[in-house]
C-alpha cells in the first residue's frame, strides 16, 4: 500500500511553522506496515490543491491531507475538495451540536462562520473531532482513499489515533515493515560506506540501507519489508552484528539513540560525574547533556570560559601556558580539563577551545582549528581537529567530537 501526505498552508511554505505533522503521521503509518511514498506541501490556493491531489492519486492508494479546515476565508480546503470530488457540502448535525457545546461552555457568541465548521463533504464519512471544532473526513473516490484532517497537531493526532489508524489496520495489503537503526561516531559517511561496502552489496532485495549523517555522527537505518516481522528482526540483527564487527570503535549503539544519551546512561549506571569547560562551543556540550531528563544525576556543571582571564580564574589555566601556547592549544585544553575536573570535583571533564570562525584565524592557527581534551580517572587525552569555516557547523562538530572522545575514555576505563 502506497500513501502520500499533503500538507496545506501558506505558513508552511514561508517557513513560519515547521511541518511536524507529516513526520508524526509517517511514524504512525510505518508502525502498522504502511509505506509513505511522498510528502507534499502546497499553498492555500484551490488550483494548487487540486494539482497536488491529482498527482497524489496517480502515485498512491491512500492520500492524507492536513490543514485548511478552519472557518476563515484563507481556509479553502473544504470548498476545493468539494470541487475535486464533484460533490456538495452538508451540515452535520452531530458536529454542529459539538461546536455549539464548545461555544456554550465558554459563554461566547456563536457566529455563522463558526457553524460552517460543521459543514462536511456530502460523500464523506465524518471523522469526529472531540478535541476541536473541525471534523476530519474519509472519502472513497475512484478507487482511492482520501483522509482529510485539521492541521492543528493535537487535533490531527487525536483523529489519527482514534479514527484513522483503526480503519487503516483493516486494509489487507499492508506489509510488515521493520527499521533497525545503528548509531556510529568518529567516522565520516564516505569512509563508513567504503568500510561496509561488501556488507551493503550483499543485502537481500527486501532490506535497504540508508545513511543519515549529521556533524560527527552517522546513523545507519536498515529497512526491511516482508511477510514475517520476527524473521525481519532476526535478519537485521545479524546484519547489525556484521557492521558492528567491521567498524569497531565507531559503532556506538544498535538502536536509534544519541551519543549524549548513551553517555548519560553509562555514567548514571556507574555513579560517575561529568563537567565541561567550554570556550568556542559556548556551552553547547552542556546544553546537549542537560536537555536529557535525568542528567542532573551525572552532570555537575559547566564553565564557559571565553576569555583568557576566565580560563585562569575558573579553571586554573596558567598565565605562562597561555603566553607560550595560546588559548587554542593542546597545553591549554589539558589544563582546562584538569581544572574543571578538580574544581567541580567530578570524575570526568571535557574541555574545548578553538576558532569557530568565520574570522579570527591566522596562518598558524586557521579558522576551524579546535583542541579538545578529556580528563578521566587515569588519563588526560587531547586531540586537535581542523574543521571548516562555518561557525555553527564547527560548534556542532566540536561538541560531537568531544562527546565521542569522552565515550572512548569511559569505555576504556570501565571495561
Amino acid at each position: 500500500m502506497q500513501v502520500e501526505i499533503i500538507t496545506i498552508g501558506d505558513e508552511i511554505l514561508i517557513g513560519q511553522i515547521i511541518d511536524t505533522n507529516s513526520a508524526w503521521i509517517a511514524q504512525q503509518l510505518n508502525a502498522i506496515g504502511i509505506h509513505v511514498k511522498q510528502v507534499s506541501s502546497v499553498a492555500d490556493y484551490p488550483a494548487d490543491i487540486i494539482v497536488a491531489l491529482t498527482l497524489a492519486s496517480g502515485r498512491a492508494d491512500v492520500v492524507l491531507v492536513t490543514g485548511g479546515l478552519g472557518p476563515t476565508k484563507d481556509d479553502v480546503t473544504k470548498q476545493t475538495l468539494a470541487a475535486y470530488f464533484d460533490c456538495g457540502l452538508r451540515r452535520d448535525a452531530k458536529v454542529l451540536a459539538h461546536v455549539e457545546s464548545i461555544f456554550a461552555r465558554s459563554a461566547r457568541p456563536m457566529l455563522e462562520i463558526n457553524r460552517r465548521q460543521a459543514d462536511v463533504l456530502d460523500k464523506c464519512d465524518v471523522l469526529f473531532n472531540e478535541m476541536g471544532t473541525a471534523p476530519g473526513m474519509w472519502v472513497s473516490h475512484k478507487g482511492k482513499t482520501y483522509i482529510i484532517m485539521p492541521g492543528v497537531p493535537f487535533e490531527m493526532k487525536h483523529i489519527m489515533l482514534e479514527r484513522v489508524i483503526p480503519r487503516l489496520k483493516q486494509f489487507e495489503d499492508r506489509k510488515p515493515l521493520w527499521h533497525h537503526t545503528i548509531l556510529t561516531g568518529g567516522i565520516g559517511e564516505s569512509y563508513l560506506a567504503e568500510k561496509i561496502a561488501d556488507i551493503e552489496a550483499a543485502l537481500p532485495h527486501h532490506i535497504h540501507l540508508a545513511y543519515l549523517p549529521k556533524p560527527g555522527i552517522v546513523r545507519l537505518r536498515l529497512s526491511a519489508t516482508g511477510g514475517d516481522l520476527n524473521a525481519l528482526k532476526a535478519e537485521t540483527t545479524t546484519i547489525v552484528q556484521q557492521i558492528k564487527q567491521r567498524i569497531g570503535i565507531h559503532f556506538l549503539a544498535g538502536e536509534d539513540t544519541s551519543l549524549e544519551q548513551l553517555i548519560r546512561d553509562f555514567m548514571q549506571q556507574r555513579g560517575l560525574l561529568l563537567a565541561t569547560a567550554e570556550s568556542c562551543t559556548g556551552g553547547n556540550i552542556a546544553k546537549l547533556i542537560t536537555a536529557l531528563p535525568g542528567s542532573s544525576s551525572m552532570f555537575e556543571g559547566s564553565a564557559v570560559t571565553y576569555s583568557n582571564a576566565m580560563k585562569m580564574k575558573l579553571l586554573d589555566v596558567k598565565q605562562e601556558t597561555l603566553d607560550s601556547h595560546g588559548a587554542v592549544s593542546e597545553q591549554t585544553v589539558r589544563e582546562m580539563a584538569l581544572g574543571a575536573q578538580r574544581n567541580f570535583k567530578v570524575d570526568y571533564a571535557i574541555a574545548v577551545s578553538g576558532i569557530a570562525g568565520p574570522d579570527g584565524g591566522t596562518p598558524e592557527k586557521p579558522v576551524g582549528l579546535v583542541w579538545i581534551a578529556v580528563a578521566g580517572k587515569t588519563q588526560v587525552a587531547a586531540h586537535g581537529y581542523l574543521f571548516g569555516h562555518d561557525r555553527a557547523i564547527n560548534i556542532d562538530r566540536s561538541s560531537m567530537a568531544a562527546l565521542f572522545m569522552l565515550w572512548q575514555i569511559l569505555n576504556a576505563e570501565h571495561k
